[in-house]
């Protein structure tokens, strides 16, 4: 068994990788070569027979796993250097054929699968999001913002780029004084704050997460103080109308099949003349599936969006589509950053839960900063009104806004085309 296991597990790497420098070693104790020697050596390890079948059969499930268990051991290099080679390599070779009929049996149940009514989506937030707070002290800006980052320019710190990215969603936003504004998903609320610090007179942010809703509630608010406040609501269950709305790194929780919902229940909340800001990971290909690994351990009832999934919901919810734009390798810099500092902090992590977990943990940064580089994931920024001519007829007013207060500006923005009476 144990040669023809090897035989196996040597055709199955090396179809897919020619370039680099990747050893592995066999239980067996067999070291197989694979690529053309070039780039940094990469070497791993699989410690038993079992490990080297549940690698073959299912690598999107059982890889994350095995590395949590200590059964699968990079010996020279990190866990990021193996699964950059390997998908890296992958990007240009067909799977075999059992792994395309289990990605087409996962990417046709996503549908059924992914309806979060409240109660899951509850259950879905706690997993993650109220996990022991100083866990993501460790590794995130200051502000706590988890989501993309926005970088202008190479060597750009993270706070700075998280600074960044919150002035360019509040720029399309085009906040003023009388503004009511909904912050769906507020997490740790340094959005919601930094929107009220723009001139907004009110805020409103919701979330399900019990942790992130008390670390809101106790921040300092500074300039913001009487202008925000958190409640801990699911968004369809928002009263009221919101001259703006705004949903950063939200989204991807919602659930395929619960789009209508969201979309339909901001269309309710949206003024006549509201902008709505939704800031969400999606996929530049076709729909897909949610990897079952991160399903599972990560983000339970996640699933990443392409456009021709969310804007035909948006149509039907009977909001207008005023500009797209696409980050593309922002996330990856973002989780660069975020991996670097886990990985320097990762004693204190192991003293919050166990060696175990960090390994998760790790191999989750790791994988998604590579989906960024080497796959189809991007963020979406889709800005939204109820009517066309809410929003200047071009865009500049983006970048101004950004440089200056909305106060300071020079030049007057084209206004919008009205409708002839």
């Amino acid at each position: 068994m144990t040669p023809i296991l090897d035989h196996i597990l040597r055709r199955a790497i090396g179809r897919i990788v020619h370039k680099g420098s990747l050893t592995l070693i066999a239980p067996s104790g067999q070291r197989m070569s694979f690529g053309d020697g070039t780039g940094e050596p990469v070497t791993v390890r699989l410690t038993d027979k079992r490990a080297v079948l549940a690698l073959l059969t299912d690598p999107d499930m059982r890889l994350g796993e095995l590395y949590m268990d200590g059964r699968f051991v990079v010996e020279q290099g990190s866990i990021y250097d193996f699964v950059y080679l390997m998908l890296r390599e992958a990007q240009n070779r067909s799977h075999p054929l059992p792994a395309r009929l289990i990605d087409r049996a996962r990417a046709s149940l996503r549908r059924f699968r992914l309806r979060n009514l409240p109660a899951r989506s509850k259950r879905n937030v706690a997993h993650h999001y109220d996990l022991d707070g100083r866990l993501y002290s460790l590794f995130l800006d200051a502000d706590r913002q988890y989501s993309c980052a926005y970088f202008q320019r190479e060597g750009q710190s993270l706070e700075e780029a998280q600074a960044a990215k919150k002035r360019h969603i509040i720029a399309k936003l085009r906040i003023e004084p009388p503004h009511r504004v909904l912050d769906i998903g507020s997490g740790w609320g340094g959005l919601a704050c930094s929107i009220a610090e723009a001139g907004a007179a009110e805020v409103r942010g919701v979330t399900l997460s019990e942790e992130q809703l008390a670390y809101a509630r106790a921040r300092p608010k500074g300039k913001a103080e009487g202008h925000v406040h958190f409640d801990l609501t699911d968004y369809r269950a928002v009263e009221g109308r919101f001259d703006r709305i705004v949903s950063v790194g939200m989204f991807e929780h919602v659930g395929v099949g619960s789009y209508g919902a969201f979309f339909r229940t901001c269309h309710r909340l949206l003024a006549d003349n509201g902008v709505m800001l939704l800031h969400t990971i999606g996929c530049s290909a076709e729909p897909g599936f949610t990897t079952p690994w991160l399903d599972k351990y990560i983000f339970p009832g996640g699933y990443i969006p392409s456009l021709s999934e969310i804007l035909p919901e948006i149509e039907q919810a009977g909001l207008f589509v005023t500009d797209v734009e696409v980050l593309r390798l922002h996330y990856a810099l973002t989780l660069r950053s975020w991996r670097e500092r886990f990985l320097a902090r990762w004693d204190d992590a192991r003293d919050l839960y166990d060696e175990r977990f960090c390994r998760m943990w790790e191999y989750y940064l790791a994988a998604a900063e590579v989906a960024f580089r080497c796959e189809d994931l991007v963020v979406f920024q889709i800005q939204l009104a109820r009517r066309n001519d809410t929003l200047p007829l071009t865009r500049d007013y983006i970048g101004r806004a950004e440089q200056a207060p909305a106060a300071a500006r020079t030049e007057p923005d084209m206004p919008a085309l009205k409708h002839a009476s």
